[in-house]
């Protein structure tokens, strides 16, 4: 299953939000599965001719990350302080990436001539608004906690000194010898100690108290009630019964991944991140809207977070008795601005009014594949083959281009070595792809790699398949394109309910371009019947694999195969060209604006610049830097953009 998110990697001007930063972000790339979308009508077609743009778009998208047990949640503060290389060298690392072209991605749908402009040269020029199961969009609009008589007094979150606070979180997560933690009751009454015990409880799941009189005076005794699994099982006893288990709030997020917003909140709530419960993750490089589901949180203990919490704010707090489910919304509102753009106001309103009338073509974006020498979708070929040295040597091997100094030194050590013990030394984060990868093999040996292999969470190991699957489907689509144009003919196939049906020839006026879907490869699913449904089976010859066999020997790496649209039309489009002169000037309210009452800044009638301010509404699992790509006519890989403009980081 896939999820919708808004994920990407940007490269920046100089003069925006945290230009240091910015640098650490882009050369931090993540590989994460993405989104898609939908659109209809017909135009003119081109091929991609790189186009003279110097923005670098960021994508959103809807994608599973796994909850993992942080066994080294230390990993972190290496992660966000270890870069290595100069930005001047980043250009030329980055020529080793990709491009669009080579990920199939080659065509557009309109006829209007492209321009450029800067996305996300702040990073909250790119606002997305999750759009729940039951079409109501998600804001932040009312920091009120529900009132609940069960709820402790405001005294609980104060009582505890911050050495007891400490004492209390190393027994709670036992990192020391102590059984027990003994608080003195300094100007003892039955009410304080009432209020000592309440807050232990509350703040620190698992332990349980009890009353001691020692010399005289009065002490409060924390210790752990079911050793080790404690933790992991908030209170039960202590919940009302009358109370929903789950408590369900939105996030308003600034700069911020969903999963490292959730291992933040966990870490202040000294709780483990997977009783969290959420329908998508959200991009960082945004400012992001969404709700969240927490099993058996107190609104009120949430609602204290929000004096301590940077980058982010909580609020509209219910009570419900259900967690949320990944894929479970509508998908998402964007609020978009271009800034810096040269294109005319008559070129503006032919690409906007295309984009709302026809839409654009439901590619996979450039995340989806990496952002390496190594595509994530040859590791993904490699697995379906059940080439497993190939696929080790795929991930461990050194490679050229961007990525951190240890990642460089470990792939070094194994070049050198393929000694998994000696290369591990070299990763002081053990959680990436590579550290697990390593473990599994310390552990399994080198001749069972299917088992090493298995070590990295499921979600990420079938990441690599998937991407597979989209390198094929953004391939055929391209060649679809191609040879028919945009318009449904006999042959194409259409979804009638869950199920795929042929276009035949005396039904073929009945159908549009937007109603026709293209299969992602699997056993499960037919195949069109025109040239393109031969170019499937060809395609993959070429890649050693067999059309008419796609299980795999082991059943999680077997693909059923899907159907997707081929164009995606946005809903709720509109547009505003705006002037304006300073770079850093926000143009545009945000939820937590209007809640703290900011007003949007007078923009002059005739600025130095010109930005676009679009806006409008993706389904799941939709790229929404599919949809700008059509606007703007550009190619959106990191290794164009800096092709295109390599004194950004000057």
């Amino acid at each position: 299953m896939e999820t919708v998110e808004m994920n990407s990697v940007s490269l920046k001007r100089p003069h925006s939000e945290d230009d240091a930063a910015n640098a650490d972000e882009i050369k931090r790339q993540k590989i994460s599965e993405t989104s898609k979308t939908e659109n209809n009508s017909g135009q003119s077609i081109e091929t991609v001719t790189g186009q003279p743009d110097k923005s670098l778009l960021e994508d959103t998208k809807n994608e599973i990350i796994p909850n993992e047990e942080s066994e080294e949640q230390e990993d972190e503060e290496v992660e966000e302080s270890d870069e290595d290389g100069d930005p001047e060298s980043f250009a030329d690392m980055m020529k080793h990436g990709l491009t669009e072209s080579d990920v199939g991605i080659t065509k557009f749908v309109s006829s209007h001539e492209g321009f450029s402009g800067i996305l996300k040269e702040r990073y909250s020029d790119f606002v997305v608004h999750e759009i729940g199961k039951d079409g109501r969009v998600s804001h932040l609009d009312n920091f009120s906690v529900p009132v609940d008589d069960e709820d402790p007094s405001e005294e609980t979150f104060t009582v505890l000194s911050d050495e007891d606070k400490q004492r209390l979180e190393e027994l709670q997560l036992l990192k020391n010898k102590e059984t027990s933690v003994a608080i003195e009751v300094i100007e003892d009454t039955k009410e304080k100690r009432t209020v000592i015990h309440q807050a232990v409880k509350s703040l620190f799941p698992g332990l349980e108290t009890k009353t001691e009189d020692r010399d005289g005076k009065k002490y409060i005794i924390a210790y752990h009630a079911a050793g080790k699994k404690a933790l992991a099982n908030p209170r039960k006893h202590s919940w009302p019964k009358s109370r929903g288990s789950y408590c369900h709030f939105v996030l308003y997020k600034e700069n911020k991944d969903t999963m490292d917003a959730i291992n933040v909140l966990s870490k202040f709530l000294r709780v483990k991140p997977n009783i969290f419960s959420y329908m998508g993750t959200k991009d960082k490089r945004a400012i992001t809207v969404q709700e969240i589901a927490v099993l058996r949180i107190t609104a009120q203990r949430l609602a204290h977070l929000n004096k301590c919490l940077m980058n982010f704010k909580l609020g509209n707090f219910s009570y419900k008795n259900h967690p949320l489910k990944l894929g479970e919304l509508q998908g998402n509102h964007f609020t978009v601005v271009l800034r810096n753009i040269t294109g005319t106001d008559d070129q503006i309103e032919q690409a906007m009014h295309s984009l709302r009338e026809i839409g654009f073509i439901n590619y996979y974006g450039m995340q989806r594949f990496g952002t390496t020498a190594v595509p994530t979708y040859q590791i993904g070929r490699a697995i379906l083959q059940n080439n497993w040295h190939e696929v080790m040597d795929l991930i461990l091997k050194p490679r050229p281009g961007a990525e951190k100094g240890y990642l460089v030194k470990c792939r070094e050590e194994w070049a050198k070595t393929k000694d998994p013990a000696a290369a591990l030394k070299k990763l002081p984060v053990k959680r990436c792809v590579e550290g697990q990868l390593l473990r599994g093999l310390l552990k399994y040996g080198m001749k069972n790699i299917v088992s090493a292999f298995g070590i990295i969470p499921r979600n990420n190991r079938l990441m690599y398949i998937h991407s597979y699957q989209s390198y094929v489907w953004n391939n055929m689509v391209s060649r679809r394109i191609e040879e028919y144009g945009l318009r449904a003919v006999p042959g194409d196939l259409v979804l009638k309910g869950a199920t795929a049906v042929h276009i035949e020839e005396g039904d073929v006026d009945s159908y549009t371009i937007h109603d026709v879907v293209m299969p992602l490869p699997g056993f499960d699913v037919i195949y069109p019947k025109h040239k393109i449904g031969e170019a499937y089976k060809e395609m993959l010859v070429a890649d050693s694999l067999d059309i008419n066999n796609m299980r795999h020997k082991i059943r999680d790496y077997s693909l059923s195969g899907a159907y997707r649209k081929i164009i995606i039309r946005p809903q709720n489009v509109s547009w505003e060209v705006v002037a304006y002169d300073d770079p850093k000037i926000p143009l545009f309210t945000t939820d937590l604006d209007k809640m703290e009452g900011k007003p949007l800044p007078v923009l002059p009638a005739d600025g130095k610049f010109r930005a676009l301010k679009m806006e409008f509404s993706l389904p799941p699992s939709t790229y929404a830097t599919m949809a700008i790509r059509e606007v703007l006519k550009m190619d959106t890989s990191i290794k164009k953009q800096t092709q295109l403009n390599t004194t950004w980081l000057r």
